[in-house]
């Protein structure tokens, strides 16, 4: 299975749900709390091409977007083949 970043803060819903559904396929992910620490943020809007909403979550190399998009990609049955090493 491809590494997984989420980017998150503690209060937000979105990531909630985002890394539930990570879970909820055994995918184990990095979760990167940015509401506290500066750098990690800036570390983000640069990875993410400057988005500044949580989550901004990563699969491999590929930046998904926010729970919005993890979510479409489960119910078009992307979400499976994207996570898996091959």
């Amino acid at each position: 299975m491809k590494p997984v970043v989420v980017y998150s803060t503690r209060i937000c819903p979105y990531c909630v749900m985002a890394k539930r559904l990570l879970s909820s396929k055994g995918v184990k992910f990095v979760d990167v709390a940015v509401d506290a620490d500066a750098a990690r943020r800036t570390e983000m809007l640069e990875r993410s091409g400057g988005r500044r909403t949580v989550p901004q979550i990563f699969i491999g190399e590929r930046h998904v977007g926010g729970y919005d998009d993890l979510a479409a990609l489960e119910r078009a049955g992307q979400l499976d083949p994207l996570l898996a090493d091959t």
